[in-house]
């Protein structure tokens, strides 16, 4: 057989396997076993005064076809940004019963743009009880066609990205490339930092629009997912990072919270965020920002191709 029949041939399987899918509502799975974090869940005082270990087993319903075939990242789901979703959820929201948690990590899963059910099962290995028990677990499965999943409303949200370490460019495609629904890319423009450590290098940054049915408390949640998904560590205030994901806007809302307010409090002030908005969206920056803020310190660079 000829290589151009086995590519046929390939492409054939795909399109019947991906048909079958969408007949039987069965898709490949990426399972994530034994995630670790310690949260403080529970319903007792004991439980929401201290910290407490968890495991998460993930089972995810995704049709792989296209990563089968091309074995390129961008076709593929990235377990580590599920990962990190998990252990936000656990360490940073207080919740009282395993349920909810459950609950939560498998909407913020479904969420990923490819993903058509999820399964999870958390543990608490600490049970407060006086008998011998090595732990308690709760199992879910959700899916795309659950009330708890239904369609939401769409917003138009902006999401800034910067990265000064690594290779910046494949960083920037690997945050574009993980949020779902992109609508546009704005021009890369390679700027100095502006305050933190000295000796930095330089950023390449950009700025995307995406429609999305995600709030923007869950646009943030996938944000934070994506930057620890490419080992961004807050060490530093305004210090050197891998990647870095603002939202911007959402639609005209406007928000004031400890963990989001938007729109962004700094954006009118940074020449790198309100350059490439403009280019995407003139009417969502101020008149005459151009000539409010200094000049220098950012130059246009090659585009991002996705």
């Amino acid at each position: 057989m000829t290589g151009r029949a086995c590519d046929a041939d390939r492409d054939s399987l795909c399109r019947v396997t991906t048909a079958r899918w969408k007949e039987t509502a069965v898709s490949d799975r990426i399972e994530v076993n034994q995630i670790r974090a310690r949260g403080t869940i529970g319903v007792l005082p004991s439980e929401q005064e201290r910290s407490q270990p968890f495991e998460v087993d993930l089972v995810i319903e995704v049709d792989t076809c296209a990563a089968g075939e091309s074995d390129d990242l961008g076709d593929a789901l990235d377990y580590g940004v599920p990962i990190a979703m998990v252990h936000r959820v656990i360490t940073t929201e207080r919740h009282q019963l395993l349920e909810r948690v459950a609950t939560r990590i498998a909407a913020e899963v479904l969420a990923l743009g490819p993903v058509h059910a999820v399964e999870v099962t958390i543990r608490k290995m600490q049970v407060p009880v006086p008998y011998d028990v090595g732990s308690t677990a709760v199992h879910i499965r959700r899916g795309r066609a659950d009330p708890a999943s239904r369609a939401r409303q769409t917003y138009e949200a902006f999401v800034a990205m910067g990265s000064n370490l690594g290779d910046r460019r494949e960083l920037l495609r690997y945050g574009v490339r993980q949020l779902e629904r992109v609508t546009a890319i704005s021009p890369v423009y390679e700027t100095a930092p502006v305050g933190g450590p000295a000796g930095q290098g330089p950023y390449l940054n950009l700025v995307v629009a995406l429609h999305t049915e995600l709030d923007p408390f869950q646009l943030l949640g996938r944000c934070l997912a994506i930057e620890a998904a490419t080992g961004r560590e807050r060490t530093v205030r305004f210090g050197p990072r891998t990647l870095d994901l603002d939202v911007l806007l959402v639609d005209d809302i406007e928000i004031r919270s400890p963990q989001l307010t938007l729109p962004h409090p700094r954006m009118w002030d940074r020449r790198f965020v309100l350059q490439p908005l403009a280019d995407l969206a003139p009417d969502r920056v101020p008149d005459g920002w151009n000539d409010r803020l200094p000049a220098g310190g950012i130059d246009r660079a090659r585009d991002l191709e996705v």
